[in-house]
């Protein structure tokens, strides 16, 4: 397993997304639907990713990781554990609920899965925002009347973002994403989300859609007030770390090389501006690939680019 592996997005439909990815990565996607989301790399038993091209084109990453997942993931790696990244583009055209995963400690508990998971700003319209942890001072108290009278929004901490800035949401943390954001997500392999508050909007089916405040106010970190994002910078750098992966910025120049070593641990390589060449391979905006634990690939940027290496997964 020496070859850098791509794979088919899988497209979902979502009442506040729309039609950024065509115009965004020059894909085909359906025009009369709002797209939201598209799953780049997933293995999960409901949503499966599929090689695109290559040596195993048009097989499952599932079956992939059963038959190779020494030479994917390492010597260490169960053929039966699934991949622990989810990575997926959001288009945010509307604004999405007011959700929270359940930390590690209560999701059995709750039926669910933890999700920690990091945003990076592709794209975003003037005046965008998101919404990450509670405004100062603001208890659980607070936030349950503010429930009740329809004003969520009094009691969460709304921060402006830009271009290349990216945050780190982990299980726990109250969040949303305004209307106006291109994002690619990279996350633990969960789908677990419990919304709060959704602006009183219906669903495609014209319904108000589940809310779970039960769960989230169990969920919720009462003492995560204001958190900052990583600003953009045109230098390499981490922009995420955590128990779960640890994401790096690189900003690459013309002609400028990275070099991968072989038996080192699979990476993911994301493409969120310019476009790079691993060896016969070009990824251009918006591609995502996974560098199997037992290849080296060598990187080279055709034009100037910034590049996203998820590592310490495994």
């Amino acid at each position: 397993m020496r070859e850098i592996l791509r794979f088919q997005p899988l497209y979902q439909e979502r009442i506040w997304g729309g039609n950024a990815f065509a115009s965004a990565f020059d894909r085909k996607i359906p025009a009369d639907r709002p797209i939201g989301e598209s799953w780049e790399i997933v293995d999960r038993p409901e949503a499966q990713s599929v090689v695109r091209g290559g040596t195993h084109n048009g097989v499952k990453l599932r079956n992939l990781i059963k038959k190779h997942h020494k030479d994917i993931m390492g010597p260490n790696w169960r053929a039966e554990k699934p991949f622990p990244i989810l990575v997926k583009w959001l288009d945010c055209r509307e604004r999405l609920s007011l959700q929270v995963h359940p930390p590690a400690a209560l999701a059995k508990e709750l039926n669910g899965e933890a999700k920690t998971e990091n945003w990076y700003i592709a794209d975003t319209a003037p005046g965008a925002q998101l919404i990450v942890g509670l405004k100062k001072g603001v208890t659980k108290a607070d936030f349950e009347k503010a429930i009740i009278e329809q004003r969520v929004e009094d009691c969460v901490h709304l921060l402006k973002v830009a271009e290349g800035d990216s945050i780190l949401v982990e299980s726990g943390q109250v969040h949303a994403i305004d209307a106006g954001n291109l994002i690619l997500e990279i996350q633990q392999n969960s789908d677990t989300t419990f919304r709060v508050y959704d602006w009183a909007r219906p669903g495609l089916d014209g319904k108000l859609r589940q809310l779970h405040v039960h769960e989230s106010l169990q969920c919720i970190q009462w003492d995560d007030f204001e958190p900052a994002p990583v600003r953009g910078a045109p230098t390499s750098a981490v922009i995420a770390e955590c128990d779960e992966f640890r994401i790096r910025r690189l900003v690459l120049g013309p002609g400028e090389k990275v070099n991968f070593e072989s038996k080192q641990q699979p990476r993911l390589i994301s493409v969120v501006s310019g476009s790079l060449k691993v060896g016969a391979v070009t990824l251009g905006r918006g591609d995502n690939a996974l560098m199997p634990y037992a290849g080296e690939f060598n990187a080279v940027a055709d034009e100037f680019g910034i590049i996203l290496v998820t590592e310490n997964f495994a």
